[in-house]
């Protein structure tokens, strides 16, 4: 960069009398960010961070600080390590830095409690993971939620505490995005056409631009420069802290040797997930997780934010690792949800020691290794298992004397340590996973980078090594085939050189595990993978720009909602429905896949308090017309009786479709397996928003697993999204098998969400996705505990089968815990027990090997009697190891439901 010595830009004064300058300064009280004489400006006054988002807006950004006489210091995203690094400088700009990493976040919320405070613009942190994203929620006071179509003209907020904001030169017109705000922030500016909707915001320590400040397509460099001034002048206030303590002072002259990747005016967006941070590529570390708002808090609350990926939304409920250091309250409801997470995390961790006990017949639990597993509390791994599990009861008992002595850091500290140590414990380095089903979506990025056979081979080895049995290979993306279609317009123009479908069914057959055919079902393109094949940003994807007529679009007549980078089809179009049951039937007839997974079976994400609302496509609008006489688009969500049979209507689209798939493919292939994955929203929730009531599909029996996409980074968040379809009582006979991502996902962490799985009535799971499967530690643990599949049977295929053995092992556990004295029952009713759960065991045997109708009916019967004998004879025992005994009766739930499945592919 011109003119910078030492990494401090000096402001030039053009065809100004310096010393009349100053004058008018003192007279007019400028603070010390206004134009000062060259020679008094030898101090940065704020620290600016470059970002790659950034680094080709540079010219505007720095042409905007110069024009506001602003004196500052160029950080470089990158170089942000801890909080020194953020600088000593009190104010910190971010303009448009679209990510940033869970630590960078964590780091500048600690930065901002020193005193800093925030001026920020455009998406910030949108290309973050979901945690992060939150948490940079929370410092700005809320976030960026869609971009604007059009330019709109800035309008002052009424709000008396925003009175900085009323300036006449801080007005015009500016091409951005809605900001929304958390409940307790204002909003400074307002956009004038957009419903009042927040352009500004602002809280005591952090100011929010809702457009890319630094960008000439976006604002005047004029208006640009009086809103900088306008943010620092009310940061800058007497009381204010001038340096935030232990910041470093020195600027990172590397940020301005950075060259812009092009010439454009708008930021330059990632592509691929493959691309994002993740700890999953950092030397393996346990971090300690407290779901919270900052205080422990263990009550989520979804957030409204909507982001390109409506899963998202969900995420959003995942908080960031937080310190022990908090002094913030925690109430007497928080006391107890810790005390209750921890007491399950102690049932989880005996519980997989015990199955590893029983099946080896030791007494000696399986322990983790320490060298293997460093945790970020080095003195949890002295512990035994016994130890921990007695210090983390310790801490249960302490927790409330602690809160009640108001030594809030000091609890949240005795609970991440107790955390830790339990984490510790679990025996990762021993196979005790039982028959389930393990599946592993396959995505597009990891086909793409494997480039031929050979390659895709060396991905099908990782995981066959550990341990998976079923993979959903993504065969069709953003409207093209993976594979050479000649029913589809065009195959991927990365995978043109060969036939990775074809490869893939080889490859996972030669290994015994099953290949899924992946096919993105409603999205028809996705601009992130435009910007990949370098093709236009609106390009709809190559089946709608041939056929333009089987496009959706929202209320305002866009076919890519706002906010979001995916068009959808019209699922009420029927030349669209055929094209997509021909596409399917050419890749089950063609190829030997063992199933077909359907994703976005719905359509796009919706907010009818905002006006986005979707699916008013040529041919749903027409049919709705005809058969209610109105027009769709005349219809507002006031008008319960109508919109309520629009939405209707458009679920019946989905409904409807999902039917003919699995009828259609079932007839060319009557043992494939059909699966989808789905949103673990509330019913009535997904319906409004989404229009996919996959409970229908279950019921009916279209589906033979549902797989919802229940996403978190920590465990209770998980059991909260999983719980309610895990126990519901509309699923059927349909198999559920909850989505685990592991973006930003420490090995024990997603270790202790799969102890969760197998604690519950459920019979497998689903990791998103190979891509992320790249930490080494997870892999080892992956291929320790659940190895090689050779000659275990798949739930879905040997119901039957599957039972008999989950049961063998249920029974090596009681045999183990009687002969070790752990169940208080007398000799007699040990014979008895003994007995019956022997009779049960014959059963499921016969039922395995024979599979008629009257030895279903006697397996049935034996295992009703058995349920029944069993809850009396642990009465005692679920007192004393509640947790222990509810996992024993939710495997044999699912043990029930094996046999109903099996009992459902007989018929």
């Amino acid at each position: 960069m011109r003119n910078r010595i030492k990494g401090i830009r000096k402001v030039k004064l053009k065809s100004i009398n310096t010393g009349l300058l100053f004058f008018k300064c003192q007279f007019l009280a400028c603070t010390l960010f206004n134009v000062l004489p060259a020679t008094a400006a030898t101090e940065p006054v704020i620290s600016v961070i470059q970002s790659r988002e950034n680094a080709n807006q540079w010219k505007g950004i720095t042409t905007r600080l110069e024009e506001a006489g602003v004196n500052y210091c160029v950080i470089s995203l990158n170089s942000i390590k801890d909080t020194a690094d953020w600088g000593s400088r009190s104010v910190l700009l971010l303009p448009n830095v679209e990510k940033l990493t869970p630590s960078q976040a964590i780091t500048l919320e600690e930065w901002v409690t020193k005193g800093g405070k925030i001026i920020a613009s455009g998406p910030v942190g949108s290309l973050s993971a979901p945690g992060v994203r939150r948490l940079i929620k929370n410092l700005l006071g809320g976030y960026w939620g869609f971009s604007l179509d059009t330019p709109q003209k800035l309008q002052p907020s009424k709000d008396k505490l925003q009175r900085w904001a009323n300036k006449k030169n801080l007005i015009g017109e500016v091409r951005g995005g809605v900001v929304v705000p958390n409940s307790t922030t204002q909003a400074a500016a307002l956009w004038e056409s957009q419903d009042n909707s927040a352009a500004v915001l602002a809280t005591s320590y952090s100011t929010f631009f809702g457009w890319r400040w630094g960008v000439d397509s976006a604002a005047s460099s004029s208006l640009d420069s009086a809103w900088l001034q306008a943010a620092l002048k009310r940061h800058s206030t007497p009381n204010a802290r001038k340096t935030i303590p232990g910041g470093a002072t020195e600027c990172d002259n590397s940020a301005v040797a950075q060259t812009p990747a092009t010439n454009s005016t708008l930021p330059t967006i990632n592509s691929t997930a493959a691309t994002q941070t993740s700890t999953n590529s950092t030397p393996f570390k346990i971090t300690a997780v407290i779901p919270d708002n900052t205080s422990g808090n263990i009550n989520f609350k979804r957030s409204d934010e909507l982001s390109d990926e409506a899963i998202d939304n969900l995420q959003d409920e995942v908080r960031l690792d937080i310190k022990p250091n908090s002094r913030k309250p925690i109430s007497r409801n928080e006391t107890a949800a810790l005390q209750q997470e921890l007491l399950k995390l102690i049932g989880r961790v005996k519980s997989a020691n015990l199955a590893v006990a029983a099946i080896n017949n030791s007494t000696q639990t399986a322990q983790a290794q320490p060298a293997q597993f460093a945790s970020s509390q080095p003195e949890a791994l002295a512990f035994s298992s016994q130890q921990a599990v007695s210090q983390a009861k310790q801490v249960v008992q302490q927790l409330p004397q602690l809160v009640a002595k108001r030594k809030y850091a000091e609890a949240r500290k005795q609970w991440l340590a107790a955390k830790n140590s339990l984490w510790n414990q679990f025996p990762v380095n021993k196979r005790f996973a039982q028959p389930e089903i393990r599946a592993i979506w396959l995505d597009r990025g990891t086909i793409v980078k494997a480039r031929n056979e050979q390659g895709l081979a060396q991905v099908f080895d990782r995981l066959s090594q550990a341990g998976f049995n079923t993979v959903f290979f993504e065969t069709v993306n953003a409207g093209y085939t993976v594979y050479p279609s000649k029913v589809a317009p065009q195959q991927n123009p990365l995978t043109r050189n060969w036939d990775p479908l074809k490869s893939a069914v080889k490859l996972a057959h030669d290994r015994g595990m099953e290949l899924h055919a992946w096919v993105w079902v409603f999205a028809a393109g996705n601009q992130r993978h435009n910007k990949i094949v370098g093709v236009g940003a609106n390009y709809p994807g190559p089946v709608l720009a041939a056929n333009p007529d089987w496009a959706g679009y929202d209320r305002r007549g866009k076919m890519i909602p706002q906010g979001q980078n995916k068009p959808f089809f019209d699922p009420a179009n029927p030349q669209l429905r055929q094209y997509l049951l021909n596409k399917y039937e050419e890749i089950v007839t063609r190829y030997d896949v063992d199933g077909l997974h359907l994703d976005y079976i719905r359509y796009p994400f919706q907010d009818h308090q905002r006006n986005r609302s979707y699916g008013y496509g040529k041919a749903a609008r027409a049919i709705f017309k005809q058969r209610y006489g109105v027009d769709p688009m005349k219809i507002s969500p006031r008008q319960r009786n109508m919109w309520q049979k629009w939405t209707t209507f458009r679920t019946h689209q989905i409904d409807s479709f999902v039917a003919q798939v699995s009828q259609k493919m079932r007839q060319k292939k009557p043992d494939l397996i059909m699966s989808v994955a789905v949103f673990p929203l509330p019913e009535q929730e997904r319906i409004k928003k989404l229009q996919q009531h996959w409970e229908v599909w279950a019921q009916r029996g279209d589906i033979d697993l549902i797989v919802p996409m229940t996403y978190a980074l920590d465990t209770p968040t998980f059991s909260r999204l999983a719980q309610p379809w895990i126990v519901s009582r509309k699923l059927g006979s349909t198999l559920l098998v909850p989505g685990i991502r592991l973006l930003n996902l420490p090995t024990l962490g997603a270790f202790d969400q799969l102890q969760l799985i197998r604690d519950l009535p459920v019979g497998g799971y689903a990791l998103f996705a190979a891509e992320n499967l790249q930490n080494q530690q997870l892999k080892q643990v992956l291929g320790s505990t659940q190895g090689s599949t050779e000659g275990e049977p798949i739930p879905y295929r040997q119901p039957f089968k599957t039972a008999a053995l989950r049961y063998a092992s249920l029974q090596k556990e009681w045999q183990f815990t009687l002969g070790n004295k752990q169940q208080q029952i007398s000799a007699s009713k040990i014979s008895e027990f003994n007995t019956q759960a022997q009779v049960l065991q014959n059963a499921l045997n016969q039922l395995a090997k024979s599979p008629s109708s009257a030895n279903l009916q006697t397996t049935k019967a034996s295992l009703t009697n058995f349920k029944s004998q069993f809850r009396t004879l642990m009465r005692q025992n679920a007192s004393n190891n509640p947790y222990q005994v509810g996992v024993w009766e939710n495997r044999l739930a699912m043990i029930e439901r094996l046999i109903r499945f099996g009992e459902r592919v007989k018929k």
